[in-house]
């Protein structure tokens, strides 16, 4: 059965990373990047990946990385998401990694090991060229295509939507289709390479922007392919199944940020010669929000221990977590900012990236009703018709 405590050794990696972020990465400087034209701390990024090796976090030691588990991972989205960090650990260190791994299997292998060693030393990022909110229950749309060009290379054509972590890319893992055909690949694109055109779109989450990747016969490498077969599409799947289960560790930061935050503000705020948490009718709410926190706090642990163990019932405690932790994260940070009164509607106070982060993770990697109807189906309740 999988645990939900911490181990000592993930709690040495929360405090590495709490220190780090606490020193370089304080919500003013946060506040001031977002409002500039790089959102991104390339700086902050280094560090975490130099310092506390979070860029190869999941890449086995062979390949340079430090071979954890999603369990270790999952520590440092609680983290980063406490802090709002805007770094593309999820987007690079998570879910395109994991596509990699899962890529090894379908060769050629030694593309994805080549890919796995410059992530794992931090020379390089990457990003799986999908929408952020494109759900693994959902088969990953048809817009890319490839043909064979010299040698090993392929070109690919076509434009994908609402990618996260692009703008910050080296790497863009790409789920492609031959045309006419329904064998999928997965190909590696440089940024650099002529042809590949990034355009940031309008992202409510300024810490994590998004982007359009148009490609016009851009030149790539297959990374994964299965002759007369789906494997393309499978990978993504399984990339997009693991970043949904991690993601529930980012949102469970998040919201215990919101709630430590508010009941320090409600301490402190009087009305009325009282502390505004005095009130009974905020008490409530916070001890409200404080129990639905301790449920995404097991949801968000079982998931990260099902995933780590490629647990059979994976499936069932990524829904869970899911389902709950994305209304939990966006309801605490609605709480943050309405307790905080007008302080918390203004633009200086950090409680709108919170409110902002929180509305983008819950429709990352599919939305809380998706994952309700495909848990419904896991355990055989169908919902009522």
């Amino acid at each position: 059965m999988t645990t939900l405590l911490y181990t000592d050794v993930e709690e040495e990696l929360r405090a590495a990373v709490r220190d780090l972020l606490a020193d370089a990465c304080p919500h003013s400087a946060v506040l001031a990047r977002i409002e500039s034209a790089a959102p991104y701390d390339g700086d902050l990024w280094k560090a975490l990946a130099r310092d506390i090796g979070a860029a190869g976090l999941l890449v086995p030691e062979e390949l340079g990385g430090a071979g954890a588990s999603a369990r270790e991972a999952a520590v440092v989205l609680e983290e980063l998401g406490r802090a709002v960090a805007p770094v593309p650990f999820l987007t690079s260190a998570v879910v395109a990694t994991r596509a990699l791994l899962a890529a090894r299997t379908a060769g050629p292998g030694e593309v994805a090991d080549e890919l796995l060693r410059r992530l794992a030393s931090g020379e390089a990022t990457a990003a799986l060229a999908v929408s952020l909110a494109a759900s693994p229950y959902r088969r990953a749309g048809a817009e890319v295509t490839y043909e064979p060009a010299d040698g090993d290379a392929v070109v690919v054509s076509g434009r994908v939507t609402g990618v996260a972590g692009a703008e910050i890319a080296d790497v863009l893992l790409v789920p492609a289709r031959l045309p006419g055909r329904e064998e999928s690949a997965l190909i590696a694109v440089e940024t650099g390479e002529r042809g590949v055109e990034i355009t940031p779109v309008t992202s409510l989450d300024l810490t994590r922007p998004v982007a359009m990747v148009s490609l016009g016969s851009a030149r790539g490498r297959i990374v994964a392919r299965g002759e007369g077969s789906d494997a393309a599409r499978s990978i993504v799947g399984e990339a997009l199944r693991f970043g949904a289960g991690l993601l529930a560790s980012e949102q469970l930061g998040l919201a215990e940020w919101c709630l430590a935050a508010t009941v320090a503000y409600v301490k402190e705020r009087r009305q009325f010669a009282r502390p505004v948490g005095s009130f009974q009718a905020v008490k409530h709410r916070l001890a409200d929000l404080w129990l639905e926190i301790g449920g995404a706090r097991a949801a968000a642990r079982n998931a990260a221990g099902a995933v780590a163990d490629d647990d059979p019932g994976t499936a069932v405690a990524v829904a869970v977590a899911q389902a709950h932790c994305a209304d939990v994260a966006v309801h605490a940070a609605e709480e943050c900012v309405q307790l905080h009164g007008g302080i918390g509607m203004t633009w200086e106070h950090p409680a709108h990236l919170y409110l902002k982060r929180a509305k983008a993770d819950q429709i990352a990697f599919g939305a809380p009703g998706e994952h309700r109807a495909a848990l419904a189906d896991l355990v055989d309740v169908p919902a009522p018709v």
